[in-house]
């Protein structure tokens, strides 16, 4: 069964750019049936939005480094957890990145709580395609295959089709993205999606924007968001 998956992974990832380029093409909107003649294309983060990793780092760490330092999760502050562990002691910032480029840090991340069942009924909402948007690591060794393994087991094997994997996600066509991260850049200035932001530990202490949304958590009422954007 792993021998089928890195096979399948191998040939998502040569194709997955033509995928997510092509699927800019149709008009987007609403998935409550409100504009049933659009579709709404909805970008949902993988990492800190779908799967826990903020808990599943700060468990193998403390894990693998018991007698060192760590923040606590009421303590991240900003996006990048090596940044803020690199700010306790310089060393700490390499023992950091060392946890996720290690083998089955990303397979065995826990789900957030909802987020499961809530991407299942946002699939099967009337005029609506969910795509899995997430940026795999640099140290590539095992991070993009355990990705796709973990949306297998968790969502499915139909869901392989839906996995986007770019650094970049400017580029992606859609109408909504959902990301716990603050500001996503790239080479679009003007991405065609609107950014939600999906509250983490590391990002809720930052003042609430008149301009950008947020969801709190999957318990939260996505449902509205989607609506809002017919």
């Amino acid at each position: 069964m792993a021998l089928e998956l890195r096979r399948r992974t191998a040939r998502l990832l040569l194709h997955h750019h033509h995928h997510h380029r092509g699927a800019g093409l149709s008009l987007r909107r609403n998935c409550a049936g409100k504009c049933p003649n659009t579709r709404l294309r909805v970008l949902l983060d993988m990492d800190g939005v779908l799967a826990d990793f903020e808990g599943g780092f700060l468990k193998k760490y403390r894990e693998r480094y018991p007698n060192e330092p760590y923040i606590s999760l009421e303590e991240r502050r900003g996006f990048w957890v090596s940044t803020q562990y690199g700010e306790l002691r310089a060393d700490l910032c390499d023992k950091a990145i060392s946890i996720w480029e290690s083998k089955n840090f990303f397979m065995e991340l826990e789900p957030l709580p909802g987020s499961v069942e809530a991407v299942k009924e946002m699939a099967k909402m009337k005029n609506t395609d969910v795509f899995i948007c997430t940026s795999p690591i640099k140290h590539y060794a095992h991070c993009p295959y355990e990705k796709y393994a973990w949306v297998e087991r968790h969502l499915g094997p139909d869901f392989l089709e839906k996995v986007i994997l770019t650094r970049d996600k400017t580029i992606v066509s859609g109408d909504i993205l959902v990301d716990d991260k603050p500001d996503i850049l790239g080479v679009e200035p003007n991405p065609s999606w609107e950014h939600v932001l999906f509250t983490a530990c590391h990002n809720k202490h930052l003042p609430v924007s008149t301009t950008q949304r947020r969801l709190l958590s999957w318990a939260d009422n996505w449902r509205d968001i989607l609506e809002g954007k017919c």
